[in-house]
């Protein structure tokens, strides 16, 4: 089950995020949809980078039945990558998910040999969902 946490005004498909987060995982996941200056923090207190991301994640220890992490997303980020890359905010969004899922699940592009990308463009087909995510972090973005 996903427990959101909405500081926005965007109103998301729960549906197609059950739907993602059932198919990989049958753990409760934290998920926060914020604006860009909060995550510009988060961002700026944990990986020392200080702008603003698209997507964050938490994972936590496992201890039975606690939560697997906490995702964080920024809705105006996205918002304007849905723009950029003619997508739906809804398309963006889950695409932002499914990202922030597969870290929460140990993945990490930036160490691996291209399994988590693999397994993007695979979820990314499975639920019909626009490629951009995965030819724009290709190009580094």
């Amino acid at each position: 089950m996903i427990n959101i946490t909405n500081e926005t005004d965007y109103q998301p498909n729960v549906n197609l995020l059950e739907t993602i987060a059932s198919k990989l995982s049958d753990r409760d996941i934290e998920l926060i949809f914020t604006d860009n200056d909060t995550i510009r923090e988060l961002n700026r207190q944990f990986r020392h980078i200080d702008k603003p991301t698209d997507v964050l994640s938490f994972p936590l220890e496992y201890v039975p039945h606690t939560p697997m992490g906490e995702i964080v997303i920024s809705v105006e980020y996205a918002r304007n990558k849905a723009s950029e890359y003619h997508n739906s905010l809804d398309d963006e969004i889950a695409l932002l998910f499914i990202h922030g899922l597969l870290h929460l699940l140990g993945m990490d592009h930036e160490t691996d040999d291209g399994q988590m990308r693999k397994k993007e463009e695979e979820l990314i087909r499975h639920f019909g969902l626009p490629s951009s995510l995965v030819s724009r972090t290709e190009d580094g973005e």
